[in-house]
């Protein structure tokens, strides 16, 4: 692992250090990477969601059923073959 240093105000520092203080972590080091964890979390969260919504607004809707799948199955083999070949 590798390690930086920051700067923060005051308050900041007082609260990280009641978070360890209180046992919901062990260290500020702790503290901080769960923040960024659930940062990176939260991100990945809405470029998923922003994905979902450029794909329903992407065109016609269409009924996905079990002959759609085996179809689009079918297409991807021959992709593959082809690449293959």
């Amino acid at each position: 692992m590798t390690s930086i240093s920051i700067s923060l105000p005051e308050p900041m520092k007082v609260f990280i250090e009641e978070q360890v203080a209180q046992g919901d972590y062990n260290s500020a080091s702790e503290y901080v990477q769960e923040l960024i964890s659930q940062d990176q979390k939260r991100k990945a969260q809405e470029r998923l969601e922003g994905l979902l919504i450029e794909g329903i607004d992407s065109g016609e809707p269409i009924e996905v059923t079990n002959e759609w799948w085996e179809q689009k199955r079918t297409q991807l083999m021959q992709k593959v073959r082809h690449r293959e070949e």
